[in-house]
């Protein structure tokens, strides 16, 4: 795109770090407005004008009143009082806010970058397609919201999937270019890395894996069973609910869905340690996080099973997937390098 003497690949890189940053920790506080079921305490979607919450009495009752208008108040949460409806409305309304931040805090550095003409060439397209992909997530994010203002009493699970996997799919790209700017910085060759066929089958795998922990948390599959490695006394638990079609078994059922979240997670540990082993002579400290991460993710996945989905628990096995995705992208971007 530009004039590489004027390029700063390891400004721009440094910048995409401290987003991806920020992304997780919208991932973290997600994962906790879904764990208090807090996401639909704003019915409204304004993107500019709800950056500012409610400021006296009446704008509380009034915000409280729509929430009183929807199922999830009628069915669930009747008697219900304000200082309730404050504690649900404060992690939805941060989450939207820092929504917000992250979309300034990406938008601006970039809008800096290419007026002074410092995007290296070729990399343009991509920061504005991820900018683009940072806006169909506010999108979905609505989307998703809208799914339980009427008839539901919660979100949609597998809008609240597609919420969670557009977000870390975010994070990954962001990740990648950030280490091929990084790459370009030090050696000052322009030569992004490849996605290999290993690098690709594991974040496929893994894709899968975090599909299906979306599936449990929206379906409040977590729930299912308080036992490891059986699941009430059993090895297959069957369906929840009897006549669904596989597919639908396999979507909608919380049992079976939790089944398949904790078992694929051993598919996810072999792609991830082939992976490890791959990049440990070219970059040591990669292999290191994989290996840790997903170490650290399978201990956090059966203590919040066996401590019936402790909210500190369920955040904090959101947040190392997150980092999981982080390590993959680092470990499949090293080989994509050699390749």
């Amino acid at each position: 795109m530009l004039n590489m003497t004027s390029a700063r690949p390891r400004a721009i890189a440094n910048w995409l770090f401290t987003v991806a940053i920020l992304i997780v920790l919208m991932v973290v506080i997600g994962g906790i407005t879904r764990l208090t079921e807090s996401g639909l305490s704003i019915t409204q979607w304004k993107p500019v004008s709800g950056i500012v919450p409610p400021l006296n009495d009446g704008q509380w009752q009034a915000e409280f009143d729509k929430y009183k208008r929807i199922p999830e108040y009628q069915q669930l949460n009747q008697g219900m009082t304000l200082a309730g409806f404050k504690q649900i409305f404060f992690w939805e309304y941060l989450h939207r806010l820092l929504g917000r931040v992250i979309g300034l805090a990406f938008a601006l550095p970039l809008l800096w970058f290419a007026v002074r003409r410092q995007i290296p060439r070729g990399y343009g397209w991509r920061l504005v397609s991820l900018l683009a992909l940072g806006g169909l997530q506010g999108a979905i994010g609505w989307w998703m919201v809208k799914s339980g203002l009427s008839v539901r009493t919660d979100v949609a699970h597998t809008r609240l999937a597609t919420h969670l996997l557009v977000a870390l799919f975010t994070l990954a790209g962001i990740v990648w270019t950030a280490l091929d700017l990084r790459q370009l910085a030090r050696t000052g060759e322009n030569r992004p890395a490849r996605l290999t066929l290993l690098g690709g089958i594991t974040v496929t795998v893994l894709f899968v894996q975090l599909f299906y922990g979306a599936l449990v948390a929206g379906l409040n599959a977590g729930l299912v069973t308080d036992e490891w490695p059986l699941m009430n006394g059993q090895f297959f638990p069957g369906a929840t609910v009897a006549g669904r079609s596989a597919l639908e078994a396999l979507i909608d059922d919380p049992a079976i869905v939790h089944f398949v979240h904790r078992w694929w997670a051993w598919v996810a540990v072999a792609a991830l340690i082939v992976l490890a082993r791959r990049t440990k002579p070219i970059q040591r400290r990669a292999s290191i996080a994989i290996h840790s991460a997903f170490g650290i993710q399978i201990l956090l996945g059966i203590a919040t099973v066996m401590s019936q989905v402790n909210i500190t628990l369920a955040a904090l096995h959101q947040l190392v997937g997150a980092l999981l995705v982080i390590a993959t992208v680092w470990g499949a971007h090293v080989v994509g390098r050699k390749a």
